[in-house]
């Protein structure tokens, strides 16, 4: 995982084990940034870096420039660290670099953060940093995996989360690290040492409604509670902005395709691991399966999808939001 590979640079680092050269891509910035914010604020003293540390963005210079910096001898101190920011940005002539790094400069730390893209692992660079370098790629987690990672980031820094809480963060951020982070850090500032993050605490801090949110409406329908989904639904009517239709389709499209994933199970006991799910929600799906056959839950499947074309304005372009939630609590509790 990009947290292990992230945490093994840092660890080295700390080492002293430091490489000439760091080159930082892919699709989730948060891990690209907090390497670089370590070597940043880490590998030189602050006496050293007014002469030694220099940060460059990838639009303001070429491949050229970056090289003639990076084969400067650094002054009174041991290494010269040298950012190069929105590399990205040079991804046209980013090739340019292999003579480079096929002979960097000992005396100094080159950084790249190619950030939202990936080298192409069939050119010579890519197979260059790997073997001269390192060269690390920072994924981005899949929804299911980002409680996890919130329960980990918060065990770091002595606080907990609800299973709850988490789950309401990552509707109302998906799977952006980087905000969540920001959140995270926010409702720190305001916590006790050792206290838990709860649903109240978010709905209080962040504007998260604890009662009504997608979460809730997921619960509400597998419980077949009609009374609390079409509560749920008048809310989103009344809260337009926070709850966006297209998000309550694409939540509730995956509540009833790992629905029906649960009903093909034979043993029932893999339920967590194989819808990837945590533990504490498999009984959601208990209580989901008993309330819809797997026949029915084809069928709403299909319903989803029907109400996520209108959303578009494939056949429904006088219907609103609402109407269309609507249409869909009545297909799914008929």
């Amino acid at each position: 995982m990009p947290s292990e590979k992230a945490k093994q640079i840092v660890n080295d680092i700390k080492k002293g084990d430091i490489k000439s050269v760091y080159f930082l891509m892919g699709e989730e910035a948060y891990y690209i940034d907090a390497i670089s914010n370590f070597i940043e604020s880490t590998i030189l003293s602050e006496e050293e870096k007014g002469f030694n540390q220099m940060v460059l963005y990838g639009r303001d210079v070429s491949i050229d420039d970056i090289v003639s910096h990076a084969k400067r001898y650094p002054m009174m101190a041991e290494r010269q660290v040298i950012i190069v920011k929105e590399a990205q940005d040079l991804s046209r002539t980013i090739e340019g670099l292999v003579a480079y790094v096929e002979n960097p400069q000992p005396t100094t730390v080159l950084v790249f953060c190619y950030k939202y893209k990936t080298l192409d692992k069939r050119k010579k660079l890519s197979k260059t940093l790997a073997k001269n370098a390192v060269l690390f790629e920072s994924k981005k987690l899949y929804e299911n995996q980002v409680p996890d990672w919130i329960r980990r980031v918060l065990s770091g820094r002595g606080h907990t989360i609800t299973p709850k809480a988490a789950q309401m963060l990552v509707e109302f951020l998906g799977n952006d690290l980087a905000k969540i982070n920001n959140e995270l850090q926010k409702l720190q500032l305001i916590m006790q040492p050792g206290e838990q993050i709860t649903p109240q605490l978010i709905e209080e801090n962040i504007g998260i409604s604890k009662d009504f949110n997608n979460f809730e409406l997921q619960k509400a329908i597998g419980e077949k509670n009609v009374k609390r989904a079409f509560a749920i639904m008048q809310y989103f009517h009344q809260n337009p902005k926070k709850n966006p239709l297209v998000m309550t389709v694409a939540l509730l499209y995956g509540f009833f395709a790992k629905l029906l994933k649960y009903h093909s199970l034979s043993n029932k006991g893999d339920a967590a691991k194989v819808l990837k799910v945590s533990p504490y929600f498999v009984k959601d799906y208990q209580v989901a399966a008993r309330n819809y056959p797997m026949k029915k839950v084809s069928a709403i499947i299909s319903s989803i999808r029907d109400i996520d074309m209108k959303s578009k304005g494939v056949g429904a372009s006088n219907l609103s939001q609402a109407d269309l939630l609507k249409e869909l609590l009545i297909k799914i509790f008929n």
